[in-house]
């Protein structure tokens, strides 16, 4: 099912996203609905919070646009995602969120 995504100026976009567990209700539903939300606004990837909930769950697909970088992409789902580190190289891409 494709969901709506909100706009930014959305309360939920602005709310620390809390963390959920394992058997949070209906998961792989809505992730099932997050990525058909997600390609259906051709987007790269899409957080919890931008359809509505507030919770750290994320996904994404770098799959699509890799054939214009030398890497692999990615595709994967996050949940109560934390960064522990950042390197790498620089690189432009044009990147654009969906609640913009």
């Amino acid at each position: 099912m494709i969901l709506p995504i909100y706009a930014y100026g959305a309360p939920v976009l602005k709310k620390k996203a809390k963390e959920i567990s394992a058997d949070y209700e209906d998961l792989d539903k809505l992730i099932a609905d997050m990525w058909e939300t997600m390609y259906n606004a051709h987007g790269v990837g899409l957080a919890a919070p931008q359809i509505g909930r507030s919770i750290r769950l994320f996904i994404i697909d770098t799959i699509q646009v890799s054939e214009e970088r030398p890497e692999p992409g990615v595709k994967r789902v996050f949940i109560n995602p934390q960064m522990v580190d950042e390197k790498g190289d620089l690189w432009s891409y044009e990147e654009g969120c969906l609640s913009i």
